[in-house]
C-alpha cells in the first residue's frame, strides 16, 4: 500500500439533535445529524400511517375495477 495517498481512518464522533452520541470509525472526526436510530420514528415504533383509504381500493377505484 503506498504510504501518504490513503486518508486517516480513525474513530468519529456522530451527535444527533436528540443528544445522541455515537462512537464510529470514518475519515471524519466528528459529524452533526438531524435524525438517528434513537429518535427516527421508523426505530422507535411511532411512524403512523395515514391511510384513509387503501391503495388496491383507490386503484380499483380510479380504474373502474370492481370487486366480486
Amino acid at each position: 500500500m503506498k504510504k501518504e495517498v490513503h486518508p486517516k481512518y480513525d474513530v468519529a464522533t456522530i451527535t444527533c439533535a436528540c443528544g445522541s452520541v455515537i462512537q464510529t470509525r470514518s475519515t471524519v472526526k466528528e459529524m452533526a445529524v438531524n435524525t438517528c436510530s434513537a429518535c427516527h420514528p421508523y426505530y422507535t415504533g411511532q411512524q403512523t400511517l395515514l391511510d384513509t383509504e387503501g391503495r388496491v381500493d383507490q386503484f380499483m377505484k380510479r380504474y373502474g375495477i370492481r370487486k366480486k
